[in-house]
């Protein structure tokens, strides 16, 4: 429309029309060309990943964030195992085996602040789902050889879910209040090696009972996750 406009405004023969507009196309030609071989370059730089190809169902989509839907699944008995450690040094290390910190028992109130952190993981996890749990266990270990203090939880429910982030919530947050109340004596405290170990997931049907036990062995940051799944009974 807007070339018949121009064309009409100018006093040109449509002789000379024509070959001004095969000199006006020969020359705009190869710059479409371009840039449509950009945008394609663009799609392929970034392509749109769908939810099954990454195998991520926190992602919907349409890449946005989602709480996964667990209404389909069936109930079964779920229980997992974490751990980690506190690498204290020698000096912290003698006065927590003596109780001579400042604060207080440190094992003691680590131990209930890494149950209480189990029980708060959805509030702090964002998509992470209420789960009522049946049982949190913490245990903390003085290991004199490294001088650290091991930490190993474990959590358990029944419903349509995992309680896996429930495990390393608290032995995390158990870590932390480990820290707390030793960094006045020593600025130099580790928090490491923080792992799943062991994932249960019992099912139960009219016909059959399976229970499926996975062996985990993955690091919270930087490492390969490395999973083993045996058939129990």
């Amino acid at each position: 429309m807007l070339l018949c406009r121009v064309a009409a405004a100018l006093p040109l023969s449509r002789r000379k029309w024509n070959l001004y507009l095969a000199n006006l196309l020969q020359q705009l030609l190869p710059i479409l060309v371009t840039n449509q071989f950009v945008v394609q370059d663009s799609q392929l730089a970034s392509p749109k990943i769908s939810e099954n190809e990454i195998g991520m169902t926190h992602i919907g989509g349409k890449g946005e964030a989602q709480m996964v839907d667990i209404s389909p699944k069936e109930i079964s008995k779920r229980i997992a195992v974490a751990s980690c450690k506190v690498i204290l040094g020698r000096k912290v290390f003698d006065l927590v085996s003596a109780n001579q910190v400042a604060k207080g028992d440190v094992l003691s109130v680590a131990r209930i602040a890494g149950i209480c952190g189990a029980k708060h993981t959805s509030n702090l996890i964002p998509l992470c789902h209420n789960i009522n749990l049946t049982h949190v266990r913490v245990d903390l270990t003085l290991n004199p050889i490294d001088f650290s203090v091991e930490i190993e939880g474990q959590a358990a429910s029944t419903g349509k879910t995992g309680v896996e982030m429930e495990a390393m919530m608290a032995v995390s947050v158990a870590s932390l209040t480990v820290y707390d109340m030793c960094k006045a004596a020593s600025k130099d405290i580790q928090i490491t090696d923080t792992i799943t170990n062991l994932v249960v997931d019992h099912c139960s049907s009219e016909n059959q009972q399976q229970e499926w036990v996975f062996l985990v062995k993955r690091r919270c940051l930087f490492g390969n996750a490395v999973k083993h799944k045996f058939r129990v009974s």
